[in-house]
């Protein structure tokens, strides 16, 4: 058997992460019938927290002592994923799959823009005319002014805008603070918040299927951060990266059979120029020679 190269074994990564995250986004809509959106979070990020914990242990732990520099960048990252998890999980809770994950795909282009106008970094007018395109693409999606259109649609264009701060306070991190560190963090902040909405909220029975689904979510979600950190790191960031875009095709599908969605002409569309944009974003990096920063990571 001939062996892959490290940028097959990568792009292999991120399909299996862009799997992963899109089933565990599946599981989270299933629940929106039985379950409570705080219940679900909370019991979810239970789960979540807990094998966080178990692999930090494997890991080595959690580092608590963080440098004074680093701990306001940690709480803006971890303030930034629970807006993320709320507003992208509530769209998911109401809004077609296909189009909630299409919208979030313009994550790599509002993260290249905002590293423009807050971090200074140089953008050609190339990628500025790519970034334009892109966000033509999304109000294709979310059409605003349209009768049909969904303000649940427009929360995961607020998701978007938490992730795109969280990965800025991520790139202002230094490297003393490991990744299991803020990643146990940020699970933790999502958790607690979940846990205030739930104790002021009335619970559900819940029935075996929902605690699978709860739990597959879980697991799903774990999967999908170490799939897409192997990824990132056995691979080159400008071939990799792209797989993310198969997320989509895996949320087309589940859409189709399992929610029994059927996503317009305009939809997909926006989401053809959002994913063409962002492909063209990250090669035109490569070509100048630039490192670009983190692969953006879904909301939890």
């Amino acid at each position: 058997m001939v062996p892959l190269s490290d940028n097959l074994r990568g792009a292999a990564l991120m399909t299996g992460a862009m799997a992963a995250f899109t089933f565990n986004d599946a599981c989270m809509k299933a629940l929106s019938d039985e379950v409570p959106f705080f219940q679900a979070l909370f019991l979810r990020g239970l789960g979540t927290v807990a094998l966080l914990a178990l692999a930090a242990t494997m890991l080595g732990g959690v580092r608590l002592r963080i440098p004074r520099r680093d701990m306001g960048f940690m709480l803006l990252r971890t303030g930034a994923e629970i807006g993320a998890a709320y507003f992208f999980i509530t769209a998911l809770f109401h809004a077609p799959l296909a189009n909630v994950t299409a919208i979030i795909q313009a994550i790599p282009l509002s993260v290249t823009l905002a590293g423009a106008l807050f971090l200074g970094e140089a953008v050609g007018w190339r990628r500025w005319l790519a970034i334009g395109i892109g966000f033509a693409g999304v109000l294709l999606i979310v059409r605003p002014g349209s009768e049909g259109v969904n303000i649940h649609s427009v929360y995961a264009l607020v998701a978007v805008a938490f992730v795109t701060l969280r990965d800025l306070a991520t790139r202002r991190l230094s490297g003393a603070v490991p990744s299991i560190t803020v990643a146990f963090a940020a699970a933790a902040g999502v958790t607690l918040f979940a846990a205030t909405g739930a104790a002021a909220s009335d619970w559900a029975p819940m029935s075996g299927l929902s605690i699978i689904q709860l739990c597959a979510a879980s697991i799903l979600v774990i999967a999908g951060y170490l799939c897409s950190v192997m990824a990132m790191r056995v691979g080159e960031v400008a071939i990799v990266a792209p797989f993310r875009y198969t997320s989509l095709i895996w949320a087309l599908a589940l859409g189709v059979v399992i929610f029994g969605e059927r996503p317009s002409g305009l939809t997909l569309a926006g989401a053809a120029i959002v994913v063409a944009t962002g492909i063209y974003t990250f090669h035109r990096e490569r070509r100048l020679a630039r490192k670009p920063g983190p692969a953006p990571l879904r909301p939890r």
